[in-house]
């Protein structure tokens, strides 16, 4: 049986299955019932537990730790390298935004069977649609390019010329999701960039200081200076990324889930929203340990440096894996996420299980993207100054996706009885407002910049 035929007989949520009417068995496993001396008993089959434990790395996890590619690596290690442990508090409140901003998402996809882009065209102007399109192209396309980088870096690591190797990583990607193997190749990218798994470990073997590690974690000790706000920005566009909302919700449309499926979602995104987090704090904690204070990153290498104590002289190959796994996974879920948005508000076919004849606007668009990202990235470019200003980018941007989502999550007209209850929309709305006003303050300065006024 090809990857495109369907069996009726495939559990839900299986690679198979994604995208296709199917019979509905509770919880995503099979069971098996036998009858005791003592009444029933309940046993899971073994593949129902495998396809149960599957599940859990699903869209939320996916689109969480696909923030955690080139882009984001670059960035939080360089908050680490500039700023030592002064980031810290942030992150945790970016965290506390990621969780809310993810919980929503999902919840819109659940409730509703669509994706972001279709409920911001259903309910809001075509110019605010086209307003909103324009916005998460400008900024998927500028993260294509530095995924696609973000590879060539890590080949470079390994000896491999980028130039070849950027190409190849392309019609790969390209291949894996046209011809309909991507969820099984997605898992792949999911174990490669578990090698960031070391930065916890190297954040305790790099011996940081404590005592300012938990100081920095519940109080704020911010600068108040553009670096600062510049890196800021950065740190909320590579957590609270638009493209990870988008896919995040589309995904779940594409997995086929309902409102009875929601709870298994939410435990998704939130759980891949915190897991995605605390590698990110651990990744300054250990590059603040290992390099903190020598100021802005300027290569891959020094990123590396981080893994040392982990890895000692094997910390380049360790970094060049994880960054590889990292950068495939997100080289993949950012054009996808674009391609969902546009066609979703367009209203046609979307789905990673169709032919290209059956989607061809859908995967017309993915393919076009990677295209674009890989030409650029071949480009001569300093990386890290590549990959934090994508993030900049994402930081300005977020905050128009976050409004969208906060007003659909509001409304009851959408969502009925799931819509946000009060304290959770005090809570969203102080996020949305918090975020927004560092990216204009941020946006602010930089045009007075240029006009010599600050």
């Amino acid at each position: 049986m090809s990857t495109r035929e369907q069996d009726p007989s495939t559990e839900p949520g299986s690679p198979a299955d994604l995208g296709s009417p199917r019979p509905r068995v509770r919880g995503g496993m099979t069971s098996l019932t036998r009858v005791r001396a003592g009444g029933v008993r309940l046993i899971r089959s073994r593949r129902g537990r495998i396809w149960m434990l599957l599940a859990i790395a699903g869209p939320g996890v996916v689109a969480a730790n696909a923030g955690n590619d080139a882009a984001g690596i670059a960035t939080y290690a360089s908050a680490g390298s500039q700023f030592v442990y002064r980031t810290l508090f942030f992150m945790v409140l970016v965290t506390f935004a990621l969780v809310l901003v993810q919980e929503m998402a999902v919840r819109l996809g659940t409730h509703t069977g669509k994706g972001l882009a279709a409920l911001i065209r259903e309910e809001f102007s075509l110019r605010l649609t086209g307003v909103a399109l324009f916005c998460v192209l400008l900024a998927n396309t500028g993260l294509v390019v530095s995924e696609f980088a973000g590879i060539g870096a890590a080949f470079q690591l390994l000896g491999v010329s980028r130039y070849v190797i950027i190409p190849i990583a392309a019609v790969a990607i390209w291949a894996l999701v046209v011809f309909g193997s991507y969820r099984y190749a997605e898992r792949i990218f999911l174990i490669l960039s578990l090698a960031f798994l070391a930065y916890p470990i190297a954040a305790i073997l790099g011996h940081p200081d404590w005592a300012q590690v938990g100081t920095n974690l519940v109080i704020p000790h911010f600068l108040y200076t553009k670096s600062f706000l510049l890196l800021g920005v950065a740190l909320i566009g590579t957590t609270v990324s638009p493209y990870m909302q988008l896919y995040a919700a589309a995904g779940v449309v594409d997995k086929g889930a309902d409102a009875d499926d929601y709870p298994r979602a939410r435990i998704d995104a939130i759980s891949g929203a915190l897991f995605a987090c605390i590698i990110s704090i651990t990744i300054i904690i250990a590059t603040a340990a290992a390099i903190g204070g020598r100021g802005p990153l300027t290569s891959a290498k020094e990123a590396a440096q981080a893994l040392r104590p982990v890895a000692g002289p094997a910390a380049e190959l360790l970094f060049a894996f994880g960054l590889i796994g990292a950068s495939a996974l997100a080289g993949a879920v950012v054009p996808l996420s674009s391609a969902y948005a546009i066609s979703e508000a367009v209203g046609v076919e979307r789905s990673i299980s169709r032919r290209f004849t059956e989607a061809r606007l859908f995967l017309g668009l993915f393919t076009v993207q990677v295209i674009i990202g890989a030409a650029l990235a071949l480009t001569p470019i300093n990386l890290i100054t590549l990959l934090i200003g994508t993030q900049v980018l994402q930081g300005i941007v977020t905050p128009v996706i976050l409004v969208y989502i906060l007003i659909l999550t509001n409304r009851r007209s959408v969502l009925g009885r799931a819509a946000n209850g009060p304290v959770f929309r005090v809570a969203a709305t102080v996020c949305v407002v918090a975020i927004s006003a560092m990216s204009l303050l941020l946006l602010g300065t930089t045009v007075l910049g240029f006009l010599g006024l600050a």
